[in-house]
C-alpha cells in the first residue's frame, strides 16, 4: 500500500512503481512521483482526496493522479492503492471503414470514456450498438450476438459482467425502461474492448481486406503478361 512519509515521498511498499498509460505519448511505461503535498500540510489539514503530479518516464511530461486518503498516522499518510487518473489517454480507433452515423455515436462514446463517465459511455454504446444493428439488418444482429459469445469464451469473461453488456448492447430501444446497468470502471474497460472487437469484424476488417485485394488486382492489371514464374531452360 503506498504512503506519504514525513520527509513528504511517496514510497511504494516492495520498491513497486506504477505502470500506466500515457495521455501524451501514449506510451505503456513507468510513472515516477514528481510533485507530492508536503506531509505537514497533509497532516493539519486531513484532505479526502490527495493529489500527486507523476513524470512519464518515457516523454518526461506531467500526470496527475488522485488518490484517496485512507489513514492518518504520526508517521505516515497511507493512500489507497487505487487512483483515479485525471487525464487520460485517448483510446483510438480506425474509423475509416465506418458508416457516418456510427462512427459519429462511437466517437462520442471514446469521449464519454476517456472522461471517466462510464455510465454514459455505456448509452452511447447502446446508441452505436441500435445503429449497428440497423446497418447490419437482422440477420445481421445475430451474428453480432454470436460474437458476443465469442469474445466471451475467449477472455473467460465474468458471467456478471457479460449479463452487463449484453443487456447494454442486446436491449430494446423502444423499451420505455431500457434497464442500462451501472457499471464499474473495470467493466466499462470490458465493454469498450467488445464493441472495439464488434464494430472491427463488421466493418474495419472487411474494408482492409477490400482494399488490399483492390490494390493487388491494380498491381497485376499494370503489369499483363507479366511471367508468373521461371522456368529453368530445357536440356537440349
Amino acid at each position: 500500500m503506498p504512503y506519504i512519509d514525513p520527509e513528504s515521498r511517496l514510497i511504494h511498499d516492495q520498491g513497486k512503481r506504477l505502470v500506466l498509460t500515457c495521455p501524451h505519448c501514449q506510451a505503456v511505461t513507468h510513472v515516477s512521483a514528481a510533485a507530492v503535498p508536503r506531509f505537514a500540510d497533509l497532516q493539519t489539514y486531513r484532505p479526502a482526496q490527495i493529489g500527486i503530479v507523476f513524470r512519464c518516464d518515457a516523454c518526461l511530461a506531467p500526470i496527475f493522479l488522485r488518490f484517496t486518503a485512507r489513514a492518518y498516522a504520526a508517521n505516515r499518510v497511507e493512500l489507497a492503492p487505487q487512483f483515479v487518473q485525471v487525464e487520460r489517454a485517448h483510446e483510438r480507433f480506425d474509423f475509416t471503414h465506418l458508416p457516418e452515423e456510427i462512427e459519429l455515436l462511437f466517437k462520442e462514446a471514446l469521449t464519454c470514456y476517456g472522461a471517466g463517465a462510464y455510465n454514459a459511455f455505456a448509452s452511447m454504446c447502446r446508441r452505436s450498438a441500435h445503429a449497428l444493428y440497423a446497418d447490419q439488418g437482422e440477420a445481421g444482429k445475430l451474428k453480432l450476438f454470436d460474437l458476443l459469445n465469442e469474445v466471451r469464451a475467449i477472455a473467460a469473461m465474468a458471467p456478471e459482467t457479460f449479463a452487463k453488456i449484453r443487456a447494454i448492447l442486446f436491449g430494446i430501444a423502444s423499451d420505455p425502461r431500457p434497464g442500462i446497468p451501472l457499471l464499474e470502471s473495470h467493466e466499462a474497460g470490458v465493454l469498450l474492448e467488445v464493441m472495439r472487437d464488434l464494430l472491427y469484424q463488421t466493418y474495419v476488417r472487411k474494408g482492409r481486406l477490400e482494399q488490399a485485394l483492390l490494390v493487388r488486382h491494380f498491381c497485376d492489371e499494370e503489369a499483363p503478361g507479366a511471367p508468373r514464374a521461371s522456368r529453368l531452360p530445357s536440356a537440349g
